[in-house]
């Protein structure tokens, strides 16, 4: 599976699966025993004989930084410390607004290679193209920089310049081209009309997600009159998630009642509901869905599949999802940075885990990889990461699927099978699903 890289001012829509809220510096913390204490005077023992005896002089930030990820990576996969650096660009990616150029681009014969510049954007306005190869940012050679290091080259700040050594097939030369930086607005939902079904794709959970939902609902209801339109297909394969909050409001999008959520710390009395808001009709006004799922759904898109299958409102289609079903608190230390710690786990409204469990569709439809991926192993799961935290309705089958899709819709064959749903052309117990039949937490 190609690593695609969204690049906007060099910022990363990173792959991890991840749910957010936000903390507040200077949360109270139990008071530590004598022996902690005596820990940590071994902690600083060390600290001190390797900042005096190691072979090389080391960077003090650095051994700081390490010896917190080293204690917080002990604890499950998605704790860890952020610098100031890395908690800026969580930030950025949340806010789903980008300063940059605006170009989608991969890692390819150890150049950059754009897959598709974004429409109106600096990048397609200087003259960018799918397919093109930046071979030098700003005079530096792309050729032994990884992705991340090509991406951090063409950050900086809205409104300077960067100039691209583009290579083009069919160019006899290679094009020079300066682009200046602007803010990127992302759009988090992509959508269209596939002749009588709307499609709506969320590839994360910013805070643009909901707002985007909308935009798109109401154009597909445009296009379509209501009388032809068979019914919408939500893909949500391949998004790792992002902030709860959003994930609780597009839920709230196509229903209208039931708890969509509830997430239990550590404390037993520590329990947060999130509900639908009541109201005669969704937003989509009753019209039947499919939702879409894989490997490669995670987190947040976890929240809103199985809040939707729960209460009958969908049919969930594809392969088991990843099954992250914890949330992070992200806790900022001011001018230091930011701590992203695992908090509480999130229940279905039915009351179960999908922590290491994931989603299981009501209809499972394999998609077959091709045969330049055939033999390698695209399947994504939290079950498979070392030190996850044991789900309570974790199995030994565990979680995940392949994340694949193909680039085609023609040779998608869960959206194919999800149309045909839709159309009738298809039939299964589970579509319609029956609402009266929701299943609920007592």
């Amino acid at each position: 599976m190609r690593k695609l890289s969204l690049l906007f001012a060099g910022a990363l829509m990173g792959a991890s699966a991840m749910s957010l809220v936000y903390g507040t510096p200077g949360s109270a913390a139990n008071a530590a025993g004598s022996e902690t204490y005596k820990q940590l005077a071994i902690f600083g023992d060390i600290f001190e004989r390797v900042r005096a005896q190691y072979v090389t002089p080391p960077d003090d930030k650095s051994l700081v930084e390490n010896a917190i990820n080293g204690m917080l990576a002990s604890l499950d996969p998605h704790s860890s410390y952020m610098n100031a650096e890395q908690a800026q660009d969580m930030r950025v990616q949340t806010k789903g607004e980008f300063g940059g150029l605006g170009i989608e681009v991969t890692m390819e014969n150890d150049l950059v290679k754009v897959i598709t510049p974004i429409d109106d954007t600096p990048a397609a306005k200087a003259g960018v193209l799918a397919g093109d190869y930046i071979a030098k940012i700003d005079g530096e050679e792309v050729r032994g920089l990884t992705l991340n290091d090509a991406v951090d080259k063409m950050r900086g700040l809205v409104n300077t310049p960067i100039k691209l050594t583009i290579l083009r097939q069919g160019a006899d030369k290679p094009i020079e081209l300066t682009v200046v930086r602007d803010i990127i607005k992302v759009k988090a939902v992509k959508f269209r009309v596939e002749n009588d079904i709307g499609y709506m794709k969320i590839t994360s959970f910013t805070e643009k997600t909901y707002d985007d939902l909308e935009n798109a609902i109401d154009t597909i209801k445009k296009q379509v009159p209501d009388d032809k339109l068979k019914g919408y297909v939500l893909d949500l394969r391949l998004n790792p998630g992002g902030l709860l909050d959003q994930a609780v409001s597009v839920s709230d999008a196509f229903l209208n009642r039931g708890e969509i959520v509830s997430t239990r710390g550590r404390d037993p009395k520590d329990v947060t509901r999130f509900d639908a808001k009541p109201k005669q009709v969704d937003d989509i006004n009753g019209k039947p869905m499919i939702v879409l799922v894989n490997g490669g759904s995670a987190s947040a898109s976890e929240i809103v599949a199985g809040a939707l299958q729960d209460l009958r409102r969908v049919t969930v289609v594809g392969t088991q999802s990843f099954g992250k079903g914890s949330v992070q608190t992200i806790i900022p230390l001011g001018e230091n940075g930011a701590l992203r710690l695992t908090t509480a786990l999130y229940y279905t409204p039915s009351g179960k885990s999908i922590q290491g469990k994931g989603i299981t569709p009501d209809i499972k439809v394999d998609q077959p990889l091709p045969p330049e991926l055939q033999g390698r192993d695209l399947t994504r799961g939290e079950s498979d990461l070392k030190g996850h935290i044991k789900g309570a309705d974790e199995s030994t089958t565990g979680s995940g699927s392949a994340a694949y899709v193909p680039p085609d819709p023609k040779d998608d064959l869960q959206l194919i099978y999800a149309e045909q749903l839709l159309r009738g052309q298809k039939t299964d117990p589970s579509f319609p699903p029956n609402p009266q039949k929701a299943v609920l937490n007592q």
